[in-house]
């Protein structure tokens, strides 16, 4: 086992993870999860999108990635806004 002396904090605590017994490992799991953040762990724990992309949506990505590609600057907030008819002053 490498000296813990020598790693930062999130090296350590990895290390540790790692030499965790295998029948440990849900409790550990446990621990971890009551110390993170509850929007990040939901969203860690949120199912995958599956809904399909509309014809509309997919035109909209393929154009952005010709722009991008391309060198063309991507659409602007304030453009984004302007076609919504929203001035962006909004809050």
């Amino acid at each position: 086992m490498a000296s813990l002396e020598t790693n930062t904090m999130r090296e350590e605590l990895r290390l540790l993870v790692d030499h965790i017994p295998e029948g440990d490992v849900p409790v550990a799991c446990k621990i971890l999860r009551a110390l993170m953040d509850p929007v990040e762990l939901a969203l860690l724990n949120a199912p995958e999108d599956d809904e399909p992309l509309s014809e509309h949506e997919l035109a909209v990505l393929e154009e952005a990635d010709r722009r991008e590609r391309s060198g063309e600057p991507l659409i602007s907030h304030e453009e984004m806004m302007r076609e919504y008819g929203r001035s962006g002053q909004e809050r």
